[in-house]
């Protein structure tokens, strides 16, 4: 974060300073007190059942250098109505100060849109210093943010935007319209908030219609209603996929023993080798948007391509252990809808192993059809794993569609206790499932 005293914090965002206003904040707004460090902002918020105002003393203990919230604490305070609302302003301001050096991109799509951002760091690295939205904090906190974490010397911020209802994404191209927006795919996530895939298809469009001006739409070739967005945007659009008519083309995919894609990515004057670290072939499209992506912010094919093979992936996205048992766990438990499940079935099914043992819990917020979705889920599944483990009452479903390849249990802990049990040497096991479900809880018993 650019240095700001809480004087000017408070004149920027329109509150009051209790304490001393010439303290200076150099260092990340925090919203965990924990991860306060020398010279933070420490956010108090007043919620239901916490109140961040209590942990103000811990902040600064941590180094925190200040705190703003909608009353005083023991640090130096910006007392301001609305801490979200000032949290947003004070964001705002900071980019707006270095927009003309900066250029922004926004990543939505129902899902890869985590990994996505990740890869597109790396290759934007390769160019300058670049600022990415941590793991998934991609709402109305997480998008401010990351905002401040910008400095002087920061040339590319990768911000993932996401929503659950109309309207969420035009909020936050709000705060900062991007030079560059990227659109992987209209899925089923969230299919309950939004109610049709057509009105998810309207949410994600918001981020081409907010582009900024001079700005270029990065979409996706392959997904109809993804490539149908050309039409929310008068300025130039470039694509990606396997298509024959993506300007960005994924070529000659195939997968090692342990599932990790490599291909050709190729464009109308040049072409070059994809090699990724990352487990599933879902991956090659996410890497082909990223590098369309940095293409249009001057990143050469060749070091895009070649600076691939140098990112980390936000925790729980097909997360590769080696277990004591001489198993092999791909943890994909942060979250889950029906076409993120089925790639992370086929990513399960293409690594070598012995037995391919794929542990289920709940999709959540997928509506009315819900029910439906699971038993195609189950029924995916059996087609690609030798043992599908359902945990939950919620997931009974996947284990009806799954048929006689299912072991139904009742929660975590009796997940836990039958792995331990018949995990084996060779065997392979996915442990996927929506947040809520906390299968986290079970990847962590086994590692």
């Amino acid at each position: 974060m650019i240095p700001l005293s809480v004087g000017e914090i408070a004149a920027v965002v329109g509150g009051t300073v209790s304490g001393d206003g010439s303290v200076t904040v150099t260092a990340p707004a925090v919203l965990d007190s924990r991860r306060a460090q020398q010279g933070s902002l420490f956010l108090a918020f007043a919620g239901e059942h916490v109140d961040g105002h209590a942990y103000a003393e811990q902040a600064g203990q941590a180094g925190a250098a200040a705190v703003l919230g909608s009353r005083p604490t023991p640090l130096p305070t910006v007392v301001a109505e609305d801490t979200q609302a000032a949290l947003q302003a004070l964001a705002v301001h900071v980019v707006g100060r270095l927009r003309d050096r900066l250029t922004v991109f926004g990543v939505t799509g129902s899902q890869g849109k985590t990994s996505t951002k990740d890869l597109l760091a790396a290759v934007l690295s390769s160019a300058g210093q670049t600022i990415a939205t941590f793991g998934s904090f991609n709402n109305e906190l997480g998008v401010p943010l990351t905002m401040l974490r910008t400095e002087a010397t920061t040339r590319f911020l990768a911000l993932e935007m996401g929503a659950r209802h109309l309207g969420d994404i035009s909020e936050l191209t709000g705060l900062v319209a991007p030079d560059i927006a990227v659109v992987l795919n209209v899925g089923q996530a969230h299919l309950g908030e939004f109610g049709s895939r057509e009105a998810i298809a309207k949410a994600k469009g918001e981020l081409v219609q907010g582009l900024a001006p001079g700005g270029t739409a990065v979409l996706n070739a392959d997904d109809p209603r993804v490539a149908a967005m050309r039409s929310l945007t008068d300025r130039p659009v470039l694509t990606f996929g396997r298509t024959e008519h993506a300007d960005v083309r994924a070529l000659g995919l195939a997968l090692d023993r342990l599932g990790r894609p490599s291909f050709t990515l190729r464009t109308a004057d040049a072409s070059a080798p994809v090699s990724l670290p990352h487990v599933g072939a879902h991956q090659a499209l996410n890497a082909s948007a990223a590098v369309a992506a940095g293409l249009v912010a001057g990143v050469p094919l060749d070091t895009a391509a070649a600076m691939l093979a140098t990112a980390s992936l936000s925790r729980w996205r097909m997360e590769p252990r080696d277990l004591a048992s001489g198993a092999i766990l791909l943890n994909d438990s942060y979250n889950a809808n029906p076409d993120s499940t089925r790639a992370a079935l086929d990513a399960l099914a293409a690594i070598e192993g012995r037995r391919h043992i794929a542990v289920l819990g709940e999709m959540l917020e997928l509506g009315d059809d819900s029910e439906v979705w699971h038993r195609a889920v189950g029924e995916y599944a059996a087609a690609r794993a030798d043992v599908v483990v359902t945990v939950g009452k919620a997931a009974l479903r996947i284990a009806e569609g799954a048929g006689d390849r299912a072991v139904a249990l009742a929660d975590n802990g009796a997940a836990v206790h039958w792995l331990r049990n018949h995990l084996a040497a060779d065997d392979v096991v996915l442990v996927k499932a929506s947040r809520g479900a906390r299968l986290d809880e079970v990847a962590a018993a086994l590692t």
